[in-house]
């Protein structure tokens, strides 16, 4: 984590230090609404959401805009600081003022700090655009995505800002997870990677991977967090499961979303998953790969060079990433981790925000930064800049998967719905519940509060 919180001055051309020796940990973990009082008076003060029009002319007056990013995940500050100097360099009227938070600071600065119209380009995540849509705390900006080529821009990447037909964002952040897993461990237990490309094949494998002596094979993000409602998302993707039916019913109580959680409590019941997956995020499940404990786990793209780091990692040159299993059906999403970029409903300068945003999201900016972070434009996984830099393992398995994503409930009360998803996850891992009654539990609150 990067504490970062005024990048300007800071030297960002893209050929300059990146810090790539130790990349930021992508975590997704739940952020409380603890500003829900800001949020009331904001509505109370601004109404709705409505279409904005940001293409008018730009100022040629000095300008300064503040936006709110994060200190952790994606792009590095020094990659932001980077694209910040070129954009200011283009438009040199345009002064640029990033505030950098912690990631599990960002939801909450971003509804406290809505009233004041303190920020004009926001960092948000994909599980946010139908709360801050519908609570008017972000500009619908559909026209100005529409006036982009977004038929160019990977599916699995434009969705994560649409929210009822209407772009709240535009996709800048692109991450997903895959499926990692250590070569050597699977040699030595006579496991290869196409044994992995199916569910049935990879707990195959991982039974063999545990008579050859690892005692846990796999390892779960699964703590009452965000954490686990991705994991499962992914399980819930392959068994072709869904959140919510076209009405907005939760339905992940019946069928694929019942097989997901089956599978997940398999897992651990039959000693393959590590017990400790139920109290482990995403960098416990780094460090447990990194230190040789387990040989397959799903993770978000930070592990990749962080286990093949050998001032990090145990097991540097042995760790593979592929793409995600697929279930019975064939289907093999892997769950969506994108983080858009909006513009706040109060912004002081709304043109000069989008063309900020426009800037960064460009692939011919973007191109120049996918060391940690991939492109969002399909065309740029053939890029020799874009392949250089992050790795032809890393993009050969991208460019499958980042078109093949699952979203997470686009609900307005989705931080309240995912806690009680979480804790249902919960209690059927460790059997305080049946699987069936903890989804029924969780489906009856998305039904009676996904809205509220």
């Amino acid at each position: 984590m990067r504490e970062d919180p005024d990048l300007r001055g800071e030297s960002g051309d893209a050929g300059e230090a990146r810090d790539k020796a130790k990349l930021p940990i992508s975590r997704r973990e739940f952020v409380s609404v603890s500003a829900a009082a800001g949020a009331a008076f904001y509505l109370a003060a601004c109404g709705g959401s409505s279409s904005s029009n940001t293409t008018t002319a730009l100022s040629k007056e000095p300008v300064t805009i503040n936006n709110l990013f994060m200190q952790q995940a994606g792009y590095s500050p020094q990659d932001l600081a980077g694209m910040t100097k070129a954009f200011e360099k283009q438009y040199s009227n345009i002064t640029v003022k990033n505030t950098l938070v912690p990631y599990d600071a960002l939801h909450d600065k971003i509804v406290a700090s809505a009233p004041a119209g303190t920020y004009d380009v926001l960092l948000g995540d994909c599980i946010w655009p139908a709360e801050f849509g519908s609570k008017g705390i972000v500009q619908d900006i559909t026209n100005d995505v529409n006036s982009l080529d977004v038929s160019k821009i990977f599916p699995g990447a434009i969705v994560m800002a649409k929210y009822q037909d209407k772009y709240y964002g535009q996709p800048w952040i692109l991450d997903t997870k895959y499926l990692y897993y250590n070569q050597q461990m699977c040699s030595q237990a006579g496991v290869s990677g196409s044994d992995f490309k199916t569910l049935d094949g990879m707990v195959a494998a991982l039974k063999k991977i545990k008579q050859s002596g690892v005692q846990y094979p796999w390892i779960g993000s699964w703590a009452q967090a965000e954490a686990v409602i991705c994991d499962y998302a992914q399980f819930l993707g392959a068994y072709d499961g869904q959140f919510l039916d076209s009405s907005g019913k939760a339905v992940f109580n019946t069928g694929g979303g019942v097989k997901a959680l089956e599978f997940m409590k398999m897992l651990l019941d039959d000693g393959l998953a590590n017990p400790a997956s139920t109290s482990s995020l995403e960098d416990d499940v780094l460090k447990s790969f990194t230190e040789g404990q387990n040989a397959a786990n799903l993770n978000w793209t930070f592990q990749l060079a962080t286990a093949n780091d050998p001032s990090q990692s145990k097991v540097a040159g042995q760790t593979v990433i592929a793409h995600t299993p697929a279930g019975p059906s064939g289907k093999a999403p892997g769950c969506n981790g994108g983080q858009p970029v909006m513009i706040s409903r109060t912004a002081n300068h709304p043109a000069e925000a989008w063309a900020f945003i426009k800037f960064i999201s460009s692939a011919a900016v973007q191109n120049q930064y996918a060391t940690v972070s991939l492109p969002i434009w399909a065309a740029s996984y053939s890029d020799p800049r874009v392949i250089k830099q992050a790795g032809k393992d890393l993009v050969d398995v991208a460019k499958t998967q980042l078109p093949d994503m699952i979203l997470r409930p686009q609900v307005p009360n989705y931080n309240a719905c995912s806690t009680k998803l979480q804790v249902e996850i919960q209690n059927a891992l460790l059997g305080k519940s049946s699987v069936q009654d903890a989804l029924n539990s969780a489906a009856d609150f998305f039904d009676s509060n996904a809205n509220a």
